[in-house]
């Protein structure tokens, strides 16, 4: 039985990553799964100095120690000075590489080429397959303005109606996110009178989308909502990208130009041209490929 850690700062998307590369692990393993709640920086680093780490008193020693996001760090490295594992970190951590056993990180952050680096394609995930998908369910996966796009609601809705006129025999879900504009809800409401099942993001729990993608034959995210891409490609749905103002060449922008160069996405404009999305080369299965690296390397 392996002793996974999950030492987390409760961020949803840092959740989704460690519980992502759980649920790979417990597919190949049998494993006992503990979450703790990072403390502090500041205490984080007293108790690595002292070689203690209360928050694991009373749990068994862990084989495996996995963090995800900056406050998590320095937990991570008093937890295993404490109580021994192997430290294995989602994402760039702040602090030196060589610190940590294991390094997985998404290509756009440029990962160097160490021994203890794994590259991926984004950031790991809990997108699976759905024995449930329908070849007549789309999903859109409506975002935000950020600090890497801005926003257009009259280009995004008129993307949608080309969308909408040109599969009349496809079942729609739309969805929102916390970044979206009131005014473009407002707008996208309205697209319930065209047969759209419209669910704001404020009436939907916790893992309604994921489940949605994994239902889905096709999915269109806007090109904003980066992590969507992934999952949408994780859980094998054909995936478009709705166009937003990009605010730049950025790192994030890159990353989406390279999955729409291998095959993976297909911008709007490409759709327009061809009339259909490309299907994938292959399904991202970056959470399943890490855990078998960490249990070939760690022998967990």
């Amino acid at each position: 039985m392996t002793i996974l850690w999950l030492v987390t700062d409760n961020k949803p998307g840092h959740r989704s990553q460690l519980q992502g590369l759980a649920q790979a692990l417990a597919a190949r393993t049998p494993i006992d799964t503990r979450w703790i709640d990072a403390p502090s920086g500041r205490a984080a680093l007293w108790q690595w100095v002292g070689g203690r780490f209360p928050p694991g008193a009373g749990l068994p020693d862990p084989d495996l120690i996995l963090v995800a996001g900056h406050r998590t760090h320095l937990a991570g490295l008093a937890a295993r000075r404490a109580r021994g594992g192997k430290l294995v970190a989602l994402m760039r951590p702040s602090l030196p590489l060589a610190w940590f056993d294991l390094c997985v990180i998404p290509q756009h952050d440029a990962p160097p080429a160490r021994a203890n680096v794994i590259a991926t394609r984004g950031v790991l995930n809990t997108a699976r397959p759905s024995a449930e998908r329908a070849a007549d369910r789309g999903l859109f996966l409506i975002g935000g303005p950020s600090k890497h796009h801005g926003w257009d609601s009259a280009g995004l809705l008129a993307q949608l109606d080309a969308i909408l006129t040109a599969t009349p025999g496809m079942r729609w879900t739309l969805t929102t996110s916390r970044r979206t504009p009131a005014e473009t809800e407002s707008a996208l409401l309205a697209l319930r009178e065209r047969g759209v099942d419209v669910r704001p993001v404020r009436d939907t729990p916790p893992g309604w989308a994921m489940e949605q993608v994994a239902r889905s034959a096709q999915a269109w995210v806007s090109e904003d909502s980066v992590s969507m891409v992934y999952e949408s490609l994780t859980a094998g749905a054909a995936t478009g990208l709705l166009a937003v103002p990009r605010l730049g060449e950025t790192r994030i922008a890159a990353g989406v130009a390279a999955l729409q160069r291998e095959g993976f996405v297909t911008p709007f404009v490409d759709w327009q041209r061809t009339g259909r999305l490309s299907t994938p080369p292959e399904r991202l299965a970056e959470a399943e490929r890490v855990a078998e690296a960490v249990l070939a390397r760690f022998g967990a």
